[in-house]
C-alpha cells in the first residue's frame, strides 16, 4: 500500500512539474500583416510551426492584416498591442520600404525590433521566348532604352522596385527611369511576364521557381551574395552588375514591453531559429538562415532603413 501511495504522489509530483513547465512557457499572437500565402504570412506559419514543435510556447496563432505593403498592419499593431508581451509582427524589407513611400504615421521606430531571421534572393526572369539569354543581354537593353524595357514586380518602393532602381544604378541607368509595373501580388507579376507584357518579371526566387523548373521561364541571375545552392544561374556580381541584396524578414515585439520582456522573447526567437524545425524548412523553402539580433541588429536595420531612403530618393518614390 505504501509502494502504490509513493507512486501516486511521483507521478502527481511529475504531472504537476510537467504542467508547471508547460505554464511557464509562452504564448504568442503573431500578425503577418498581408494576405495569406505570401512571403510574411509563410514566414508566421513556419514561426508558429517551430515555437509549438519545439515546445517553446503552448499557444501559437496568427492573424493576417494586409494593405499597403505592411504599414496597415503596422499601425493596427502599434495602437492594439502596446505592453503585450505575447504580440509579435513579421515585417522586412517591403515594409521599410512602404513605410516610406507611404509616408506612413507610424514606423519601425515605434515597435520592438527582436530579430532578423532569413533572407530570399531576388530572381530575374524572362519569358522563355525572349530573345534576351543572359544579364548581359539585359543590360545592353536597358541602356540602349530604358522605358523600352519593363519590370514586373511587386508593390511600389518595395524589395523588387528597390532592386530594380540598384541594378538600373549599378549599370550606369538613371534609376528613375526604368518601367516599372507593380502589381499586388507575386501571381500576376508571373503572369504578367509568361504572356510577355512585360520584359522581365523581379521577385524572390521562390515566386517563379515551379515555372522556371517547368520551362516556362528563362532565369538570368539572382541577387545573392552566393549562388542559390541546386540553382544553375549567376549572381548579378558573377554577371557584371555590382549588387548583392537579400529581401530580409524580421520580427518585432510591442512598444512598450520591459527589458525583461524583450530579453525573454528574445531567448524564445533564438531557440526557434536553432531549432531543427526551423532549419529544416529553411532548407526546403530555399530560404537563407540570416538570424541577427540585439545591438548588432538595431545597428544593421538603421543601415537598411537609411540605404532605402537613398535608393527610393533615385528611383523618384521619395522626396
Amino acid at each position: 500500500m505504501k509502494k502504490l501511495l509513493l507512486a501516486c504522489a511521483t507521478a502527481g509530483a511529475l504531472a504537476l512539474s510537467s504542467f508547471a513547465a508547460l505554464a511557464q512557457t509562452a504564448s504568442y499572437d503573431i500578425m503577418a500583416p498581408a494576405a495569406p500565402g505570401g512571403g510574411w504570412d509563410q514566414t508566421a506559419r513556419t514561426m508558429q510551426t517551430a515555437l509549438r514543435t519545439e515546445k517553446i510556447a503552448r499557444n501559437v496563432q496568427v492573424n493576417n492584416v494586409a494593405g499597403a505593403g505592411g504599414t496597415i498592419g503596422l499601425a493596427q499593431f502599434v495602437n492594439q498591442s502596446k505592453g503585450n508581451p505575447s504580440a509579435l509582427i513579421v515585417g522586412g524589407y517591403v515594409m521599410v520600404g512602404a513605410i516610406l513611400t507611404n509616408n506612413s504615421a507610424v514606423s519601425l521606430a515605434d515597435v520592438t525590433p527582436i530579430a532578423r531571421l532569413t533572407g530570399e534572393s531576388e530572381a530575374i526572369v524572362v519569358p522563355a521566348s525572349s530573345p534576351i539569354k543572359t544579364l548581359g543581354d539585359l543590360v545592353e537593353a536597358l541602356k540602349k532604352d530604358p522605358g523600352a524595357v519593363s519590370w514586373a514586380g511587386g508593390s511600389a518602393g518595395g524589395t523588387d522596385h528597390i532592386t530594380a532602381g540598384l541594378f538600373a544604378k549599378a549599370v550606369g541607368v538613371d534609376p528613375s527611369k526604368i518601367n516599372y509595373v507593380a502589381f499586388a501580388g507575386g501571381g500576376e507579376a508571373v503572369a504578367a511576364v509568361l504572356s510577355e507584357q512585360v520584359t522581365a518579371g523581379i521577385s524572390g526566387y521562390g515566386e517563379f521557381e515551379s515555372q522556371i523548373k517547368g520551362g516556362a521561364l528563362r532565369l538570368l541571375a539572382v541577387s545573392g551574395a552566393k549562388r542559390i545552392e541546386g540553382v544553375d544561374a549567376p549572381t548579378f556580381k558573377e554577371a557584371g552588375v555590382d549588387v548583392a541584396l537579400e529581401n530580409w524578414r524580421m520580427v518585432a515585439a510591442a512598444p512598450g514591453i520591459t527589458p525583461e520582456q524583450k530579453a525573454a522573447i528574445t531567448a524564445d526567437i533564438e531557440k526557434m531559429v536553432k531549432s531543427k524545425t526551423w532549419q529544416d524548412t529553411l532548407k526546403t523553402r530555399g530560404w537563407t538562415d540570416t538570424y541577427l539580433s540585439g545591438d548588432a541588429f538595431d545597428t544593421a536595420l538603421k543601415a537598411d532603413i537609411a540605404a532605402t531612403g537613398t535608393v527610393l530618393k533615385d528611383i523618384g518614390l521619395v522626396k
